[in-house]
């Protein structure tokens, strides 16, 4: 039996994987010490300003956390004079902080798992966050060079996280965020796109696998179809988040030799009050079978290990074992793998 991560190798490479990849089961997510000073909301946190000045909120009974944008509440309240109101935060930490998240890379069983760095917010999120979604769409029609400018600054203070991460982490995988749209198209063009966020991301993804991480997964949990060649083209591996708005039987006959696509178990479905046992093994298995095991990796469409409603997530592992066992005789996959990680 391979290791989780000899499987997912595997996969998505489109070699012989022994059995259906498990979610995450082959990526641990790990962290970097900028989190120490801009940390993810939890449940029942409101109104947190991070550290550049956007204000978060995260109200008991609701899915996530998101900005608030009340207009004294938007960081950016002139685009044309968005170097008065964008501060980048120091990314200068002691080697002792450092030297404590290595210890938490230094645990993962690397025959096992990958270790991923995780970053998010990306840049398309991070401009609607400093100025509000629908003023930041604007600005990218209306405002070309201050969004041109904006977004170079962001892209080099992710160049200095990533110069740190590289040289004190050592990651094989980023897992990197950036939702590029909703359930059924994309936020911009292909063309607008390309535009603004091709290049920086080239980048950005560049100087990762330039400096020892072997695979970048991209998550936007949307649909994201029509920009799949750009993700090729900035070097992404995996596209995690997938919705089956992208047709994605189609985009792995036609891309699946150049990238690979993780998701469609969409939340919606699953991840609810009335949530049951067998209602997540019946979707499991609908897009086991549905996808396929090249290529694919069947998983929760959100942006890591975890689920709005607790036990969903597992109940969807649970359910790829079941199948694995059935399909393939996996009697025992907990041997090859890390144990399950639930972040969220």
């Amino acid at each position: 039996m391979l290791t989780a991560k000899q499987n997912m190798i595997e996969c998505m490479k489109g070699g012989n994987p022994d059995r259906y990849v498990n979610q995450y089961e082959a990526i641990q997510l790990l962290f970097h010490p900028f989190m120490t000073v801009s940390p993810l909301l939890t449940e029942g946190m409101e109104n947190v300003e991070n550290a550049w000045g956007i204000t978060f909120t995260f109200p008991k009974g609701t899915p996530g956390s998101f900005p608030v944008h009340t207009p004294d509440k938007i960081v950016v309240k002139d685009i044309e004079h968005w170097r008065d109101y964008v501060h980048a935060p120091s990314l200068d930490f002691s080697q002792e902080l450092w030297d404590q998240f290595k210890a938490m890379y230094d645990a993962v069983d690397s025959e096992k798992a990958f270790k991923a760095a995780f970053v998010a917010p990306g840049l398309f999120e991070q401009t609607h966050h400093l100025c509000e979604i629908v003023n930041a769409l604007t600005y990218y029609i209306e405002y070309e060079d201050e969004m041109h400018d904006l977004i170079k600054y962001l892209t080099e203070w992710e160049l200095k996280l990533a110069e740190g991460i590289c040289s004190n982490l050592h990651p094989d995988m980023l897992f990197h965020h950036d939702d590029w749209g909703g359930h059924d198209n994309t936020f911009m063009s292909v063309n607008m796109f390309n535009e603004f966020l091709l290049e920086p991301y080239k980048e950005i993804y560049g100087y990762y696998k330039s400096h020892g991480v072997e695979y970048i997964v991209h998550h936007s949990d949307s649909y994201a179809a029509t920009l799949v060649p750009s993700m090729i083209e900035m070097g992404i591996d995996v596209y995690q988040g997938c919705m089956e708005t992208n047709n994605v039987k189609d985009l792995i006959a036609k891309y699946g030799d150049q990238i690979s696509f993780m998701g469609c178990i969409e939340n919606a479905n699953v991840d609810k009050e009335d949530w049951t046992d067998e209602k997540c093994e019946e979707e499991a298995r609908r897009v086991c079978e549905t996808y396929g095991m090249k290529h694919f990796i069947p998983c929760i469409a959100q942006g890591g290990p975890g689920s709005v409603y607790p036990g969903v997530y597992a109940s969807l592992s649970n359910a790829i074992d079941k199948l694995n066992k059935e399909k393939f005789g996996i009697e025992d996959p907990e041997s090859a793998r890390m144990p399950i990680q639930i972040l969220f």
